[in-house]
C-alpha cells in the first residue's frame, strides 16, 4: 500500500487493524502486543467473521485472522490477500496456508514480538508508508547517548556490559536508563526493545 492511499485511508483519525478470533483471551493477548509494536495503530477486535463484516471492514489496513475463519471465508480473504496475516499453530512452513503471510501463534512471547516486528519492518519498510510520529512524541526525543545506551539494552546486554561497551560509568548507564524510560513511559525491556527496532535504532536480527 502507498503512502498516498494510507493517508486517504487514516482521514484524521489512527490507522486501524482487526483481529478475528473466537478465542477472546487469544484476541487480548495478541491485542496487547500489538498495541506495543504498532503503537500508532488502533486495534479492533471481532469474535466472529459476520462481526467483523458488519464493520466497516475496508478502512482496516490489516486482518489478523485464525486459519479456520479465513479457511471458512476463503473468497474473501483471497480478495483481500496482501491485508490478511493468517494466525496459526504450526510452525512448519509447509503446512501454513499458501499465498498468505503465517503467524504462528503457538511459541514464545519473545519470539512472538520478533515475528511481529519483522512482519512490521517487511509491510513497512523503515516506517516510509506509516503516519508522521505525534507532534508530543517528537518532543521527547532521545540523546545520541541515550540511542546508544537503549540499543545495547535491546540487544540483552546489562547495565555493565553496556558500561564496558561505551567506555562509560555504571552510574552514567542506570541514569540514561532512567531517563529514557521516562521520556518513553516505558518500563519493561520488552517494550524497550520493541521502541528500539521501531525507530530503527537496532537491527532486529541482533535481539
Amino acid at each position: 500500500m502507498d503512502a498516498k492511499k494510507m493517508q486517504e485511508m487514516i482521514g484524521s483519525g489512527r490507522p486501524k487493524v482487526a483481529i478475528i478470533d473466537n478465542n477472546t483471551l487469544a484476541i487480548m493477548g495478541l491485542k496487547n502486543l500489538l498495541q506495543q509494536v504498532m503503537p500508532i495503530m488502533e486495534v479492533k477486535t471481532f469474535c466472529s467473521f459476520k462481526a467483523f463484516m458488519d464493520s466497516d471492514v475496508e478502512h482496516f489496513f490489516h486482518y489478523f485472522v485464525t486459519t479456520n475463519i479465513v479457511l471458512e471465508n476463503r473468497l474473501f480473504f483471497l480478495d483481500h490477500q496482501r491485508k490478511t496475516v493468517v494466525l496459526t499453530i504450526s510452525n512448519d512452513p509447509n503446512s501454513q496456508l499458501s499465498g498468505f503471510h503465517c503467524l504462528s501463534v503457538n511459541t514464545s512471547e519473545e519470539q512472538l514480538i520478533k515475528n511481529l516486528l519483522e512482519l512490521a519492518q517487511f509491510g513497512h519498510a523503515g516506517g516510509k508508508n506509516l503516519p508522521k510520529i505525534p507532534e508530543q512524541q517528537i518532543t521527547k526525543q532521545l540523546s545520541d547517548r541515550e540511542i546508544e545506551v537503549l540499543s545495547q539494552v535491546a540487544q540483552g546486554k546489562i547495565n555493565k556490559e553496556i558500561a564496558d561497551i561505551l567506555n562509560i560509568g555504571l552510574t552514567t548507564v542506570i541514569t540514561h536508563r532512567k531517563n529514557i524510560q521516562e521520556k518513553l513511559g516505558l518500563k519493561s525491556v520488552s517494550a524497550l526493545t520493541i521502541y528500539a527496532v521501531m525507530h530503527g535504532y537496532v537491527d532486529i536480527n541482533k535481539i
